[in-house]
């Protein structure tokens, strides 16, 4: 049963829930900074990269568990929702995965606009036909400018297309339907569990799905170990700081924030990942880059003003 109480209409738990989501955005912008300097140094596929990112993140999430006496939790969410658990790990790295396959068939602007543009209005929908009522006009305001934002981000940031167009649309539709699936699987997760047990399991599970994959990357040419100094810390960056960090942040505000808030809130994503790219890779961002970012942080902000969900 829960207490009358948690049904009162309060705003706090959404914003501090929003501030954590965002975080996690802010952090994953600077992934894209991270691989680029990996494969200056060393020429891993995004593969090996991403299973790396993965498997650093799981190694240093289960000493904590160890170091904080947390087994039990661990224990508690693979005793509860096991499969749940599986499929949320398997999913975040499908998506990952299906996200580098579309950069590289058809180029950073149209992967990030499909993927990233995809789950929000998925979700959006989703939830409105669960409700069996329309979005309110001031959540579809705040899609709207978050989706234009996006776009404008994304034109800011140019680039190439890639050899096959068709190809990583497909993928990226793939990987942002695989964003939206794991959020709504995630949140009733994030609601009963506690973050650090979550981000663990989801993790490890997701650096088993990506093994083969990086090792199959292997056979096909790509480097697996490296000594180089600056891509061994940019790893442990990437593991520790846009996964291990990055995650558990996600999974504490999806507490208190809806699937599809959560989504447009980490579109602070490729705002920041324009930003970064800007100051340290001399990038112009461009007066529809600048445009963009303005746009999602004032489509974040109206999520902040919408009322609390109340945790399971």
């Amino acid at each position: 049963m829960h207490h009358p109480r948690h049904h009162v209409s309060h705003p706090h738990p959404t914003r501090l829930g929003l501030l954590q989501i965002s975080l996690a955005g802010v952090l994953w912008g600077t992934g894209g900074l991270a691989v680029q300097v990996v494969r200056e140094a060393t020429p891993m596929s995004v593969l090996v990269v991403s299973a790396y990112r993965m498997l650093i993140a799981a190694a240093v999430l289960g000493l904590a568990v160890v170091a904080l006496r947390r087994l039990g939790a661990v224990a508690t969410l693979l005793r509860a929702q096991p499969r749940r658990a599986v499929l949320v790990g398997a999913g975040t790295a499908a998506y990952q995965a299906l996200y580098f396959g579309a950069v590289v068939q058809v180029g950073v602007s149209v992967a990030t606009v499909v993927s990233l543009g995809l789950a929000p209005v998925l979700l959006t929908v989703g939830e409105s036909v669960r409700a069996r009522r329309t979005p309110s006009p001031s959540r579809l305001l705040v899609l709207a400018a978050a989706v234009c934002g996006l776009l404008l981000v994304s034109l800011g940031a140019g680039g190439d297309t890639g050899p096959n167009p068709l190809l990583g649309v497909l993928a990226a539709v793939g990987s942002g339907s695989a964003y939206a699936l794991t959020t709504v699987l995630g949140r009733p997760l994030a609601q009963g569990h506690a973050p650090l047990a979550l981000t663990t399991v989801t993790t490890s599970v997701g650096a088993v799905v990506l093994l083969p994959l990086a090792l199959l990357s292997g056979l096909a040419g790509s480097p697996v170990v490296t000594a180089d100094p600056v891509a061994v810390s940019t790893l442990a960056y990437l593991g520790l700081v846009t996964m291990a960090l990055a995650y558990g942040l996600l999974y504490a505000g999806l507490r208190t924030t809806s699937g599809s808030a959560a989504v447009i809130a980490t579109l602070l994503e490729p705002a920041t990942a324009a930003v970064v790219a800007a100051a340290f890779l001399d990038e112009r961002i461009g007066l529809a880059g600048v445009a963009g970012t303005a746009l999602i942080l004032v489509a974040v902000a109206g999520l902040g003003k919408e009322p609390s969900v109340p945790p399971a």
